[in-house]
């Protein structure tokens, strides 16, 4: 594996040239075999990326943030719920669990999806387990039909 680096920019300031470093990057080569690289860049014309490096760095950042879930003490993210709002005593429960972990909700938006369903979409900032203990109590709830915990970053941590 080879290393470069590279030091982004000039600038100029009343006549005069000074250099200021706006982002350092490094240049690494990397080797794989055809067909995964083949599918790599399948995957990433999917997903709109202009190049390989953007890939890679959302898929270090993704990696990153599964360790800030799995280490960290302060994360975000959003706690998605599908429900039938008919269900008997159903919004209730759900309203007085959000009330039991207020400490990591920082809000909540109520969608009507059709006559019978709703979405609901729970914002949260805090401790790991305890959003996570949330997630599977929300889900745990009869009448709700899917919940999905979207773990997500501060930004603190990340570039």
């Amino acid at each position: 594996m080879f290393f470069t680096q590279s030091i982004q920019c000039a600038t100029y300031s009343s006549n005069i040239l000074s250099w200021k470093v706006m982002a350092e990057l490094f240049r690494f080569g990397v080797s794989l075999d055809k067909a995964l690289l083949d599918k790599f860049d399948r995957y990433i014309r999917e997903r709109n990326y202009s190049n390989r490096s953007e890939a890679f760095r959302d898929l270090i950042r993704q990696e990153l943030i599964k360790k800030e879930w799995n280490e960290g003490d302060d994360v975000a993210g959003a706690i998605t719920l599908i429900y039938d709002h008919h269900r008997r005593d159903l919004l209730n429960k759900i309203t007085d669990l959000q009330h039991d972990f207020q400490k990591v909700i920082i809000s909540t938006q109520h969608i009507h999806l059709d006559h019978d369903n709703c979405l609901e979409i729970v914002a949260v900032r805090g401790k790991p387990e305890e959003i996570m203990r949330l997630t599977d109590m929300l889900k745990s709830i009869k009448g709700v039909k899917h919940g999905t915990l979207s773990m997500s970053s501060t930004g603190k941590d990340i570039e």
